[in-house]
């Protein structure tokens, strides 16, 4: 027999062998559980991935539909006058049809008092028209000038969905109402029913609102607190529910693990799930994908089995062929994950191509792009409409094209041959187009080098935009504020109507007693008399001439422009229209001019109308100064590079309280004012690229000061 302290020395090393191998195997099936659970948390994530994606874009799709919609004329008519039952039709069809070519569930309008006052779905029994969603948070964000987005069940159809809102805001800039689009998400939520493994998406509270699985829906991930739900209650977020019971899970989390364990019942069955979430920070929601665990423990099993097996048949080199398979396997599932994600790249990539495509085509920008030859190589469809030539038409011309102006063919050709030798309007060039159907169409064209990712230089592209409103109402008031000034002109007159007929009626009074005298001499034959006597009745003739002529000159509906205007002839000129007035006050003017000034370029009438506005106000304010004192001082002299023309008088002053309002429109402080004088005078002297001020006068008044840019004198 042996002696029984080897055997029990083999028998150790056995054991230990035996319990070496365990412990490896049991490492082995520890590390592929957690190999497993790392691959079905990387499956699960690019899983979340695409779904992530689809609702990103569910969202993004419409989110600036409502915005976009809110611009429209009818829509803001249909705030602004509620009463029209034509200004809500047309609202009603405006957003049928803008809903039906989006392809957006619903689409509505909000007055701010909550009510709906248009919706795309106004002719049918579920018109959301005339219903108040006040309590609605889209609409409540919306209407304090955010954009606002919500998810939850309508209040109307009771149909769940996801609501976009931004403000529709007046010209002044203050919030008329909200446009809210509904985006139902029903498509995802279906497209998840055929996934193998259940995926839900949660709100910010926790809430379920898409699953998968039916049985999840409007369960809770967590406790709701007490405010919060009152607030979902409020907000019907979710319809007149009860409550919101919690999910039937049992959640074990593991630090440092990929995700979580979730022990839960399918269809009767205990199911083990690994649970990976993914926040969906700019939607507020979280997307929660699970994979069966049950993979995971198989692998472990599977770890067991190979290591028990690879033991057995370690002598037999069965472990070489295993490794060498397991190998292979891994290169297949490297190659296949490889040609996985090059397939899901080259879907991305086709889709942000779509997607960039149709965002330039919603453009209202017309763009233009022209290669290195100056052939249109592209051309959006805003910039199609423009001209009236479809796209096929233009690419591949060279100038001249077709929607060029026959009018301004040369000015088209220098800016051409300007973006060709690298020099293009840095401010952009306003261009005059003709439309295919003979209109024409006022633009600004904006152009910039294309150049390509490697840094070729590949042509140029041009936005273009229509101004031809613009231009219009630029137009309008330019007419406008024409009408205005020659308002005031008249007005100004019709206030000095008195003192202006006896200025006239002194020269013609002269005028009859020097005809008088000139008949008396002609028949005493004194021909000395008589011939110095006709010669003061010419001169009491041309002053009369004289006055009409500068009276129909400053009433003048249309003005000469602008021309070189000397400062002592304008001074002149309005001294000479309120001379009565001044003589009839007993008033009197003090005028000190500079010497050397240079000329004003501007409007004489409009410059003219600045002066005896000022003066008459400064007449006006001494009604109450002793006549001693009744002095307009006039004082030009050049200050700072430009030229300052002061009024002043010895009035009492303009009070502190209401110096803010003195160029405010419609205010004044005469009994039969319009308050319209200062406010034009201001207008007038900025066009001029001026300035009119005041300031309080030492001892006693108001000095205006309307400073000028000179021509060289």
């Amino acid at each position: 027999m042996r002696p029984p302290a080897p055997r029990l020395r083999r028998i150790a090393a056995w054991a230990a062998a035996l319990g070496l191998a365990l412990l490896l195997i049991g490492l082995a099936a520890a590390w592929a559980g957690r190999r497993e659970a790392r691959l079905q948390a990387d499956a699960a994530r690019r899983s979340m991935e695409v779904h992530a994606l689809a609702l990103r874009d569910a969202a993004g799709k419409y989110r600036h539909l409502p915005f976009t919609a809110g611009l429209h004329p009818d829509l803001r008519a249909a705030l602004a006058h509620p009463e029209d039952a034509a200004a809500q039709a047309r609202a009603n069809r405006y957003i049928a049809q803008v809903n039906r070519e989006a392809g957006s569930d619903a689409l509505y309008l909000i007055g701010t008092d909550g009510v709906t006052r248009a919706a795309s779905n106004w002719d049918t029994p579920q018109s959301f028209v005339g219903h108040s969603y006040a309590n609605r948070p889209y609409f409540v964000d919306a209407l304090a000038g955010r954009g606002g987005m919500f998810y939850g069940v309508g209040q109307t159809t009771g149909e769940p969905g996801l609501f976009l809102s931004a403000s529709v805001r007046a010209e002044n800039g203050a919030v008329q109402g909200v446009v809210t689009v509904k985006v139902s998400l029903h498509p995802q939520q279906d497209a998840w029913a055929y996934a193998r493994d259940p995926i839900l998406l949660s709100d910010a509270r926790g809430v379920v609102f898409l699953s998968s699985v039916p049985g999840w829906l409007y369960h809770t991930l967590r406790a709701v607190p007490p405010a919060e739900l009152a607030r979902m209650r409020s907000e019907q977020q979710y319809g007149p529910r009860p409550g919101f019971p919690a999910l039937p899970w049992r959640v074990d989390r593991t630090a440092g693990e990929a995700g979580y364990l979730v022990r839960t019942e399918l269809a009767g069955t205990a199911r083990r799930f690994l649970a990976v979430d993914e926040p969906l920070p700019e939607l507020g929601w979280t997307l929660t994908v699970l994979s069966d665990h049950a993979e995971v423990a198989r692998a472990g099993e599977r770890a067991w089995l190979l290591g028990l097996l690879g033991a057995a048949v370690l002598l037999l080199g069965g472990l070489y062929w295993q490794l060498r398979e397991r190998r292979f396997a891994e290169q297949r599932d490297a190659r296949q994950e490889l040609e996985l994600r090059v397939r899901e790249r080259t879907q991305a990539l086709d889709e942000a191509h779509a997607f960039r495509k149709a965002m330039e085509d919603s453009l209202l920008v017309g763009m233009r792009a022209r290669d290195a030859e100056g052939r249109i190589t592209y051309v959006n469809p805003a910039f199609c409409a423009m001209t009236g030539y479809a796209a096929e038409e233009l690419l591949g011309r060279l100038p001249p094209y077709p929607y060029w102006h026959p009018d301004d063919v040369p000015q088209h050709w220098q800016h051409y041959e300007a973006m060709m030798r690298g020099e293009p309007a840095l401010s952009g060039f306003e261009s005059r187009l003709m439309h295919r159907g003979g209109r024409e169409v006022i633009t600004m064209v904006y152009t910039a080098p294309l150049v390509l990712a490697d840094g070729t230089h590949a042509g140029w592209m041009s936005s273009v935009v229509d101004i031809t409103e613009q231009k219009r109402a630029e137009q309008r008031q330019r007419q406008n504020d024409e009408q205005l000034q020659h308002a005031q002109r008249l007005a100004s007159l019709g206030e000095m109507a008195s003192t202006l007929a006896h200025e006239l009626n002194q020269p013609l009074m002269a005028l009859s007693n020097y005809a008088s005298a000139a008949k008396a001499f002609a028949q005493q034959g004194r021909a000395d008399l008589l011939a110095d006597t006709l010669d003061e009745a010419v001169a009491q003739a041309q002053r009369s001439a004289e006055i009409v002529r500068r009276i129909r000159g400053f009433v003048r509906q249309h003005t000469a422009g602008h021309e070189d205007c000397a400062v002592d002839a304008l001074v002149a000129n309005a001294l000479a229209l309120v001379r009565g007035d001044m003589r009839q006050r007993g008033a009197r003017a003090q005028v000190r001019i500079a010497p050397g000034l240079g000329a004003v370029r501007g409007d004489r009438v409009l410059l003219e109308q600045v002066l005896l506005n000022l003066i008459a106000n400064a007449l006006q304010a001494m009604e109450a100064t002793p006549p001693q004192d009744r002095t307009v001082d006039i004082d030009a002299q050049a200050c700072g590079g430009r030229l300052c023309i002061r009024v002043a008088d010895r009035g009492p002053g303009i009070p502190a309280a209401l110096a803010e309002q003195v160029f405010a429109p419609f205010f004044t402080t005469k009994p039969a004012g319009l308050g319209l004088g200062l406010n034009i005078c201001r207008t007038i002297a900025e066009a001029h690229r001026g300035r009119l001020s005041f300031a309080d006068r030492p001892g006693g008044g108001t000095v205006f000061t309307l400073e000028l840019e000179t021509t060289a004198p």
